[in-house]
């Protein structure tokens, strides 16, 4: 139980800030509007930090991804009877993080004329739709961030005597976010880099849920690639770390 309430707590805390990013960047009449990709990327990745480093101190392993969760199962680094408590936990975070982010901007939603943009704050979209591309895309993404977390968790584990998914600390979890900004900056460009099916999915069903004005259709036929992707790609990582590391 302790792990499902680390996740849920350390992924709400995930979306509630990179979704926001999305939101302030997105929405009519921020602050922060316009303001463009560096600081969505960024905050994101910031966002990563702040929501792993609560869930490893509450004493799970700060996942907060399913698909990380499925990549260090088939890995064999978390017990099969751990697996259901992380991804509960991932998506009812994740859902609940969405949640506040409409709350929290609230009046903005009826100053944004433009549907896509209101979906843009929940969930991703290609730039250019092409199914095959597309789920290649998040693949590819996933796959280094999988692979950059084995890399990442075997010099935490020689250097700490740790291994995951024991809490790597704050040394072990500010490389992972500068892992995910840098697939932003250089892999996001074409599907909005979920890499995570929590992040997408979970809030891709308060947007279909929330009374927001104006906002459209919730972009359903897409909706399964943030989700298939991401955990081709843990997995594919996943057998690859087993072979070479």
């Amino acid at each position: 139980m302790s792990i499902l309430i680390a996740e849920l707590l350390g992924t709400m805390l995930l979306v509630l800030l990179g979704d926001g990013v999305v939101a302030n960047v997105l929405l009519g009449k921020t602050k922060g509007n316009n303001s463009g990709w560096v600081v969505i990327t960024t905050a994101w990745a910031l966002a990563v930090f702040v929501g792993a480093y609560s869930a490893g101190a509450m004493g799970s392993g700060a996942h907060l991804n399913p698909a990380v969760t499925v990549g260090l199962f088939v890995a064999g680094k978390v017990p099969a009877a751990e697996v259901p408590f992380y991804l509960v936990g991932e998506m009812v975070g994740a859902f609940l993080g969405a949640v506040l982010v409409w709350l929290h901007y609230y009046p903005h939603w009826a100053a944004t004329p433009d549907p896509a943009l209101k979906l843009a704050v929940f969930a991703t979209a290609p730039a250019i739709r092409n199914t095959a591309m597309n789920l290649i895309s998040e693949i590819i993404g996933t796959f280094v961030l999988m692979f950059g977390i084995f890399t990442i968790q075997g010099v935490v584990g020689q250097t700490t005597g740790e291994t995951f998914p024991i809490n790597m600390g704050a040394l072990g979890f500010i490389p992972v976010a500068f892992l995910v900004w840098v697939i932003g900056l250089a892999l996001g460009g074409t599907t909005g880099y979920a890499i995570n099916p929590a992040r997408d999915l979970s809030p891709r069903i308060a947007h279909a849920i929330l009374p927001i004005p104006g906002k459209g259709g919730s972009d359903w036929g897409y909706s399964w690639i943030p989700v298939v992707g991401p955990i081709v790609g843990a997995v594919i990582a996943a057998l690859l770390a087993g072979a070479v590391l």
